[in-house]
């Protein structure tokens, strides 16, 4: 059996004669590697590698993030945030790896910096400002933390304004969601707009979360425990289906959706109901207005959707802001205080 070693290159050569051997290497340094791989001669040739990468970073931006991902702060990322991170600083690593501690307190760094995110964003504005504030967040922590004085990139200009904290899905996008998805995205549809949880939440929601009652989770983001009563229709939703796995929400051979093909599928539907500047992200947004006419204060709201405070009253201040008519504009009332018709009518599955 061949296993893949992580950060290690190995070649095949053919001596003169023609024996074929293979040789390892530490990609970081170059470093051939003694003996054969899982040996104690090998291992402590990797371990003499990684101390030359450390000694080599030591006082770089390189060894600021290296520092970084050994903390804490690091581990408590969620999966999704880290591989984003870890895509990030890969880039500003090769771009600025070796610049010295002294520079990257310097102003001319920032400047540098900006006028790289000031050309970029030209074309990617949101990218940009993701990059930029990435490098900030650890740059913050190595003021704070590490050993760094000062962060220089503590604040900047973004080049996106956008905010969707006003974009919200009404009856007429759900009923024409509802008209052009098949079962597996009506499902999502209901479990979104009744629990406002995230995508990748929802994705990964197993039948051992639902209890006839209640939906249990913990959020993979922001770690928070949320405790969801299932409305009424989404009972029945759920106590409707066959169960074809251990999760909820799955393709129609009972798999688990991978990330983009459930993505490309929620584009097919909207785009076959004519949806446009709508994503999934936004049926949080939605469930918070739908909770909030219900009667329910700031603190039931983020009970339910695991928001914070202050982002569930941004969104309500641009919902606000944008009609004084939502009791007319309601998609639905929870409970005593919610009927989803358009998503009770047609989220069951024959069993």
């Amino acid at each position: 059996m061949h296993t893949r070693l992580k950060g290690i290159n190995k070649a095949t050569a053919k001596l003169a004669d023609g024996t074929r051997v293979t040789y390892y290497y530490h990609r970081a340094t170059a470093t051939r590697l003694k003996g054969e791989p899982g040996s104690p001669e090998f291992l402590a040739s990797i371990a003499a590698a990684e101390a030359k990468v450390q000694t080599r970073n030591k006082g770089t931006l390189s060894g600021v993030i290296r520092d970084f991902e050994k903390t804490g702060k690091w581990r408590k990322l969620a999966d999704s945030t880290r591989k984003e991170y870890t895509r990030v600083l890969t880039f500003w690593d090769g771009k600025y790896g070796t610049v010295p501690h002294v520079a990257l307190e310097d102003k001319n760094f920032r400047r540098d910096v900006l006028k790289w995110h000031d050309d970029f964003s030209e074309e990617k504005p949101r990218e940009a400002d993701n990059r930029v504030t990435i490098l900030a967040r650890v740059l913050s922590w190595a003021a704070k933390d590490g050993d760094l004085k000062v962060n220089v990139l503590d604040s900047f200009d973004r080049a996106y304004e956008g905010d969707r904290s006003e974009m919200i899905w009404l009856p007429e996008h759900v009923d024409a969601f509802m008209e052009a998805a098949d079962e597996e995205m009506k499902l999502a549809l209901v479990l979104a707009l009744h629990t406002g949880q995230r995508q990748g939440d929802l994705l990964k929601l197993a039948w051992g979360a639902y209890d006839g009652e209640r939906i249990k989770l913990r959020q993979g983001k922001t770690k928070r425990f949320v405790n969801v009563k299932c409305t009424k229709a989404l009972r029945e939703t759920l106590d409707g289906l066959a169960k074809r796995s251990t999760l909820i929400l799955t393709t129609k051979t009972g798999l688990a959706f991978k990330k983009r093909y459930f993505a490309a599928k929620w584009e097919e539907t909207c785009k076959a109901a004519g949806i446009e500047d709508l994503h999934f992200h936004d049926i949080r947004g939605t469930t918070v207005t739908m909770l909030f006419q219900a009667g329910c204060n700031l603190g039931e709201i983020v009970a339910v959707t695991g928001h914070s405070l202050r982002r569930a009253q941004e969104i309500l201040d641009k919902y606000l802001a944008r009609t004084s008519t939502m009791a007319d504009n309601a998609i639905a009332k929870f409970e005593n205080v919610l009927e989803i018709d358009f998503a009770k009518r047609d989220a069951k599955r024959d069993g």
